[in-house]
């Protein structure tokens, strides 16, 4: 058995390394050593882990598939030495994020650096991808979600925040155009709007009695990227719909102007989620705590001390489209 542990730890190190010599380094082995106790595995499973060639070695998809099972079982390993062992309780051990892009460059992971310099035995790796991946079959420890939960047992969850949107403008486009008096006449005035594969995404504010108002302002600009949007719309091109934490350092600098905050909905809800287990390991633990202590402060509102305009209502049916 404890040969056969070994064997899977040489695999997951070789794998994370990127070759044999270098998880033969790690593990202060020689490269003869990882190669055999690899080449043992391949025979006992009855299959080949990795495509070798004179230049590079590539998991071939039985092997993709066993890392990610491999790489589970030794978490759940370090959860039960965490559980039991109160020499355990700094976090070790390589923790596996899957993020939003955008979100997760700018606020997530300075956090897990600063876990990373705090706990040298912690090793992180951060995945940017604006997909909802798998985080069991993808072998992740954690992942950042916005909107709905799926119904689910395997996933445990906490609430972060909301995701708020805002309208906002330039100082400058506000003074050669004027601002909307309200969300109805958004319609009538130059946007820099979201689309992706032709898709354009519509502007949705959540009304009184929960209804919500979706429309769109006159697309000067179409874009798929939400920090070019920011930046189209503090040089003056334009409305821009985007959420709290991305227009808050424009607001700050001054560069841009909350028009309307378009209200809290299901769809903006985020929440940390991980692979339900029955222990925590501390590696784990330490990421959430940090989490839930610093970023819900960038979701609530754009400005400090501030208050957002809300959204007025007129009586007449409001034109959509632009």
């Amino acid at each position: 058995m404890n040969e056969r542990l070994n064997g899977i730890n040489v695999f997951v190190q070789a794998v994370e390394a990127g070759s044999f010599s270098a998880a033969a380094v790690k593990l202060h082995q020689t490269r003869s050593a990882v190669a055999k106790s690899i080449a043992r595995l391949e025979e006992r499973l009855g299959v080949r882990l990795f495509h070798r060639t004179t230049r590079s070695q590539n998991l071939t998809e039985a092997g993709q598939s066993y890392y990610e099972r491999c790489v589970r079982a030794l978490a759940e390993l370090d959860a039960g030495e965490a559980c039991i062992g109160t020499g355990r309780s700094e976090p070790t051990g390589r923790l596996r994020i899957s993020v939003p892009v955008l979100f997760g460059r700018q606020f997530v992971a300075p956090l897990m650096m600063d876990l990373a310099q705090r706990y040298p035995q912690l090793a992180v790796d951060i995945s940017f991808s604006d997909r909802v991946v798998d985080l069991v079959d993808e072998g992740f420890d954690l992942g950042l979600r916005v909107g709905p939960l799926p119904n689910t047992t395997s996933l445990a969850a906490r609430h972060l925040g909301h995701q708020r949107m805002l309208v906002c403008a330039s100082p400058s486009y506000v003074k050669e155009h004027g601002a909307p008096k309200d969300v109805q006449e958004i319609p009538q005035h130059a946007g820099i709007v979201y689309s992706r594969g032709r898709v354009v995404k519509e502007w949705t504010v959540a009304m009184a009695g929960g209804r919500t108002l979706d429309l769109l302002p006159q697309q000067r600009m179409l874009l798929d990227d939400l920090q070019v949007i920011a930046d189209a719309a503090a040089r003056g091109m334009g409305l821009a719909w985007l959420p709290c934490w991305l227009v808050a350092p424009y607001v700050k600098r001054g560069e841009l102007k909350v028009l309307f905050d378009c209200g809290v909905m299901e769809a903006s809800r985020m929440h940390l989620v991980w692979p339900h287990t029955p222990y925590m390991p501390a590696k784990l633990r330490v990421a959430i705590d940090k989490l839930l202590e610093v970023t819900p402060i960038y979701l609530a509102s754009a400005e400090e001390n501030s208050a957002i305009p809300r959204v007025r209502q007129r009586k007449d049916k409001p034109n959509t489209r632009s």
